[in-house]
């Protein structure tokens, strides 16, 4: 699979298949995108990989809490900005109202939307969860590096088959997750990333969110015709 191919195939998966990944390619991948640039080569990622039973054990520890849903333990950083502008508040709204279409819950169903929301905390049973942590020192132009080996490790999982969705929510358990994985408080943990082969039959698997065309978003000069 090209990168071209690898960009416009992938999407964040909500369903996944029970078939396990071998450690080594996980490792792979990992290993691969430590290529992604940053800044003066700092490298400010820091990773745990989980899978099999230590996966298991702590889907035990989260569905024990799913009755303080959504906020658990509250979140360490805003996902979004408070009072979120235009047009992005729009384009966030469409998102989340084509996902629950995708499976039949309506709006006022918060019960139905609270039971999606918490299988982002069972990885939607993909095989491999990742984490994704990042130093307390660091700042924007560093988290921006983050981004970019976290967007590599999407790409690569691609170049094996295998698609991945990334859960900024896990920030709700910014407590429990650096006891569970024995994290240095110098550290605050990003993200995590769900990762396996795509059940391609399951509905919310099979809608898209929108781009905005490239007008919308770029500009052009200088350049010869």
């Amino acid at each position: 699979m090209d990168v071209l191919e690898a960009v416009a195939s992938r999407y964040s998966c909500r369903a996944f298949l029970p078939t396990p990944i071998p450690e080594k390619i996980v490792r792979d991948i990992l290993e691969r995108a430590g290529r992604a640039p940053s800044g003066g080569n700092v490298q400010p990622w820091r990773v745990h990989a989980l899978s099999g039973a230590k996966m298991n054990d702590l889907r035990t520890i989260v569905q024990a809490r799913f009755n303080e849903l959504p906020y658990v333990e509250g979140a360490e950083y805003d996902i979004y900005p408070r009072n979120l502008k235009e047009p992005y508040e729009t384009r966030r709204r469409r998102a989340g109202v084509t996902l629950y279409q995708s499976i039949g819950v309506a709006r006022d169903d918060r019960a139905g939307r609270y039971r999606q929301y918490a299988r982002n905390f069972l990885f939607y049973d993909a095989p491999v969860g990742l984490f994704f942590s990042i130093d307390r020192t660091m700042g924007p132009p560093q988290w921006s590096d983050l981004g970019g080996f976290i967007q590599t490790v999407m790409l690569l999982a691609r170049s094996h088959g295998l698609h991945c969705c990334a859960q900024e929510a896990w920030t709700h358990w910014h407590k429990t997750l650096p006891r569970f994985l024995g994290l240095s408080s110098d550290y605050m943990l990003f993200c995590g990333m769900a990762m396996g082969f795509a059940d391609d039959a399951a509905p919310i698997n099979s809608w898209r969110s929108p781009r905005e065309q490239l007008d919308v978003y770029a500009s052009f000069e200088g350049f010869a015709s």
